[in-house]
């Protein structure tokens, strides 16, 4: 219904704001008859109650916003745990009573006066369910941990994708996995992380994860609630940064996304600059490493990190990408490989098949020789069939 700005020097501690745009504020909420007053900075509960006292209309913050964003969003029991533990974590010192006319007497004998305050009880119960909450997420994040082992014990590595919230990381994702994920331009549309299996151009098999995106000044709360999804990123062998390369703020995105990776502890996670949208910038010029750079240098970043211009909702650069991982992503070796297989083990021959690259084939008898770009994975299971210093290593495979 409207908007006000204020630029001052400090914050005033009653109303954040000075008198004068207070003022302002209450006749714009009562000339548009608007329902709430949402203001983009964090408020203290004095503030939050003096602005609502002065206005006389329900005012809330950037993070109980945030918060109210999240909880429409989260659709598995999981997200609604960790959406749950940030509200309350943020409702509990704004809580406010009505002193002595709340209270109730104490049952106990030789109590005197006034006993626990119904604002005392609701502290203690939203306590006790914060304690409760946080069991619960310790056991989830028990369970992927575990679920983690088992993935390592398979060589499948897993690579996730991180960005600035609507940088276009869920509608990329449908165009390199074929899924069929929830992609809007709402913030905030994703909040519960997804993984599907794709197959890189080497034949090797990553699982690729699409996760929350991310947002400037993200609060603190949601960053513990979130800890046990967000560790998904953390142990990535990969990270896809996601950026609106159209967005006049990439700049600002991309800083404000390694300042999270750095909080999780993902900041030495090897990193592919996905400059997404490209669709929708000049293509006259536009060079993958010259704007990686620059946005790089602008977040006061390495400009070492790989850059490559895609659009996931045309599907151009998509196979610039696929290659691009399969260049930076150590994890599962390509090696030339010959392998002398029985013919009576047809399984293990269609198995090269469909996970290497073969590069010839001859029958010797009753022997299947087969010259094959294969992973680490890949050799491993059918070293049995290896002919000994046969394996070379594969540089730029991909490219060749």
């Amino acid at each position: 219904m409207g908007e006000a700005f204020q630029s001052r020097p400090d914050a005033d501690a009653a109303t954040l704001l000075g008198q004068g745009k207070v003022q302002e504020i209450k006749e714009l909420a009562e000339a548009s008859q608007a329902d709430v007053v949402i203001v983009d900075n964090d408020l203290t509960p004095t503030q939050q109650r003096n602005l609502e006292s002065a206005t006389g209309v329900k005012v809330i913050d950037r993070t109980q916003l945030i918060l109210d964003i999240f909880a429409k969003r989260a659709r598995t029991a999981e997200g609604r745990l960790q959406v749950e533990l940030a509200q309350l974590k943020y409702l509990l010192p704004r809580l406010s009573g009505k002193g002595v006319s709340m209270s109730r007497l104490g049952g106990g004998i030789g109590t005197r006066g006034p006993g626990e305050t119904k604002l005392e009880t609701d502290r203690r119960r939203i306590s006790t369910r914060i304690r409760k909450l946080e069991q619960d997420l310790e056991r989830v994040r028990a369970g992927r941990a575990l679920h983690r082992e088992k993935r390592d014990a398979v060589p499948v590595p897993t690579i996730s994708m991180a960005g600035y919230t609507n940088a276009g990381k869920s509608t990329l994702f449908n165009r390199l996995t074929s899924a069929a994920v929830l992609a809007d331009a709402r913030m905030f549309a994703t909040l519960d992380p997804t993984v599907r299996s794709v197959t890189l151009p080497s034949r090797r098999r990553v699982l690729l994860s699409d996760t929350v995106g991310f947002v400037r000044n993200l609060p603190t709360t949601l960053i513990e609630a979130f800890r046990a999804t967000l560790e998904e990123v953390a142990d990535a062998a990969l990270i896809l940064h996601v950026v609106d390369v159209s967005n006049d703020q990439a700049g600002a995105h991309v800083a404000e996304v390694f300042r999270v990776l750095g909080e999780i502890g993902a900041a030495a996670t090897p990193q592919i600059l996905v400059l997404n949208k490209c669709d929708r910038i000049a293509q006259e010029g536009a060079d993958a490493s010259l704007l990686g750079t620059r946005l790089l240098a602008n977040a006061g970043q390495s400009t070492s990190t790989p850059a490559v211009l895609v659009s996931g909702q045309t599907g151009e650069g998509v196979d610039r990408l696929f290659a691009r991982i399969d260049s930076v992503l150590a994890f599962d070796a390509v090696e030339i490989a010959r392998f002398r297989i029985p013919l009576r083990d047809g399984a293990s021959i269609a198995l090269l098949h469909e996970c290497g690259k073969v590069l010839a084939e001859d029958y010797h008898g009753n022997l299947c020789e087969i010259d094959v770009e294969a992973p680490e994975s890949l050799r491993r299971r059918l070293k049995r069939y290896l002919t000994p210093k046969s394996t070379e290593p594969v540089e730029n495979s991909v490219n060749k």
